[in-house]
């Protein structure tokens, strides 16, 4: 399953959730939930925004494969050498 950084203005926290791409996080009591945190002293009802990444999926069909995981970005890439692409 694909993971998603989710973003609450009201309290500044971003969280990593796993959910499927059809699903979309809209408050943070549901993202809280999803996340197993407590809500804290941020209502639930809280709008949250899911931010810009490229969502990483990682499949049991991917593990121990026997194959050398992919390089690192070179000079020019995007920068965060994480993403196997040049």
């Amino acid at each position: 399953m694909p993971t998603y950084d989710y973003r609450c203005e009201a309290n500044g926290r971003v969280v990593e959730v796993s959910h499927r791409m059809s699903e979309k996080l809209a408050t943070w009591g549901e993202l809280c939930e999803r996340a197993n945190l407590d809500c804290g002293d941020t209502p639930a009802d809280t709008p949250v925004q899911r931010l810009a990444t490229g969502g990483n999926v990682i499949g049991s069909s991917n593990l121990g494969s026997g194959f050398d995981p992919a390089p690192a970005c070179g000079a020019g890439g995007c920068g965060t050498g994480m993403c196997g692409l040049n």
